[in-house]
């Protein structure tokens, strides 16, 4: 839960900037002031959608909140295969941040490998937005709203983020994706 201690200061240091409490960012966030403060505390896991909608509401670039570092490119960026910034924020997901150079971006592009789990192991998260993920790799059990959805390599999947979703590869593998959260 490193990964954790390491952006809570910057989510306190933004909202501090701007001059919000606790329970005003948690309004605006549409969250509990009592998450605001789990999340900044950096002993809980911090959901990227969360960071995101924070990203967003104040003006700070997703990479700056989860690396520390800015990004400085505005025309474009070439990430090579071997390049992906890792994103530490879930022990059971791989994420790799596909766009992490460009400053100004509208939407956060990942490679996202996730393990097999049962059915009972899959944790559902919700965020603004809306999420697309197009299937490289093995197949993967998406849940929106309790309903199963089975997308195998080839496959795209459209969604409204605000709907509870939960992802697990099948079959005993990994499955590896492209996720762009709009």
């Amino acid at each position: 839960m490193e990964q954790y201690k390491d952006i809570a200061p910057r989510l306190i240091g933004v909202r501090e900037g701007i001059g919000w409490t606790v329970e005003e960012m948690a309004d605006l966030l549409g969250v509990s002031a009592e998450k605001v403060t789990q999340y900044e505390s950096g002993t809980e896991e911090i959901p990227v959608g969360y960071l995101l909608d924070v990203s967003r509401l104040c003006r700070v670039d997703l990479t700056t909140l989860i690396s520390g570092r800015e990004p400085h490119l505005k025309s474009y960026s070439l990430v090579r295969k071997s390049e992906g910034f890792s994103v530490d924020r879930r022990k059971d997901y791989d994420y790799k941040s596909l766009g992490y150079k460009f400053a100004g971006r509208e939407m956060e592009p990942f490679l996202i490998t996730v393990p097999p789990k049962s059915g009972d192991d899959m944790a559902e998260t919700s965020h603004r937005g809306q999420e697309f993920i197009y299937v490289l790799e093995g197949r993967l059990e998406v849940r929106l709203a309790g309903e199963p959805l089975i997308v195998e390599a080839g496959d795209s999947l459209y969604f409204n983020s605000e709907t509870p979703h939960a992802l697990r590869g099948l079959d005993g593998k990994d499955v590896k994706f492209l996720d762009v959260i709009l």
